[in-house]
């Protein structure tokens, strides 16, 4: 009997480790997108670039009708909470999050930069689980955490030609979606994964339109030259056409894959087990970078990736134990 159940358990986090590796590949598509859609450098789309509020407000709008048949997998019923107005803080800062994320890559940041300080992002859940949540904070983790901070800054390459301002919106994007991660660790608590999923997903594309409008006042309220200009269009409530229109469709799909391979592998392991195969977004990433936009990594990103990815491994197995 206990036999069966090894093997039970065995299967699954098998299966739920191939949903996830699946997810970061999807991920690393995503990404490459985002870049052809609103980097002005990017050849790859002709004619004019979308903002990147916009490219985002469209895809999870989109994105949103095509996962609907998950949403009704899991039930309109699971939407019972006690906790509304904390779904919507999660969800908004999950949607400041992308809008950061992705104006990353419209102001040009290189895909390797942004992915490797990204993965600061666990970093930014510790301080807000030992600071919101009571959770210790032990030798271990500070020690961690030092190490990845210092990855981070070679990353970044702070005195060196690959540092512009901009390469710190990743670094934002991840200390937005911490806040998500949590928020959702405290509902956790008492409500179930089905309930965090269904209201992000139902909620994200109407905190993306917010945002979008918010931008468009501000960019009429503020003397001119105040937001960057990538910003001042806020979103484009007109459908893209031409080309930019099949890229968005595309990206609103593999959205919705990579968002219901990734519910999947979490409904089938611990997040604990999964954890360690996210830091594979990193060489997915980067090769994707360097094959298709041809963004080779300076010398300093391979120890800085190395000390971060290291210090995130370590931190998980020692949770884990």
């Amino acid at each position: 009997m206990n036999q069966t159940a090894s093997k039970a358990t065995s299967n699954y986090a098998m299966t739920a480790t191939f949903y996830m590796l699946g997810a970061q590949a999807v991920f690393a598509v995503v990404n490459f997108t985002y870049d052809v859609l609103t980097n002005p450098w990017n050849p790859m789309l002709e004619g004019e670039k979308l903002t990147s509020s916009s490219t985002v407000f469209w895809q999870y709008l989109i994105a949103t009708v095509f996962v609907l048949p998950l949403v009704f997998k899991i039930g309109l019923d699971k939407l019972k909470t006690r906790h509304p107005m904390l779904h919507e803080v999660r969800a908004l800062s999950s949607a400041l999050g992308a809008q950061v994320f992705v104006f990353g890559f419209a102001s040009g940041v290189p895909v390797w930069q942004m992915i490797g300080l990204l993965l600061t992002g666990p970093f930014f859940v510790l301080i807000g689980s030992v600071l919101f949540l009571g959770e210790r904070l032990t030798p271990t983790r500070i020690a961690m955490s030092v190490l990845a901070f210092i990855g981070a800054i070679l990353i970044v390459g702070v005195g060196t030609g690959s540092f512009t301002a901009a390469s710190l919106l990743p670094v934002a994007a991840a200390m937005l979606w911490s806040i998500t991660t949590v928020i959702s660790k405290y509902l956790s608590r008492e409500e179930s994964a089905e309930t965090l999923t269904l209201y992000l997903v139902l909620l994200i594309a109407i905190n993306h339109a917010i945002i979008g409008t918010a931008l468009v006042l501000l960019a009429l309220v503020l003397p001119e030259g105040t937001l960057p200009a990538t910003l001042t269009g806020g979103v484009d409530f007109g459908f893209p056409s031409g080309n930019a229109m099949w890229w968005i469709l595309f990206l609103a799909f593999i959205t919705a894959i990579s968002q219901y391979l990734l519910w999947s592998a979490y409904k089938l392991a611990d997040a604990a087990y999964l954890q360690p195969f996210d830091d594979l977004k990193l060489p997915i990433n980067v090769l994707l970078g360097w094959i298709l936009l041809s963004q080779v990594p300076t010398a300093w990103f391979w120890p800085g990736a190395t000390l971060i990815v290291g210090a995130s491994l370590y931190m998980a197995w020692r949770e884990a134990k």
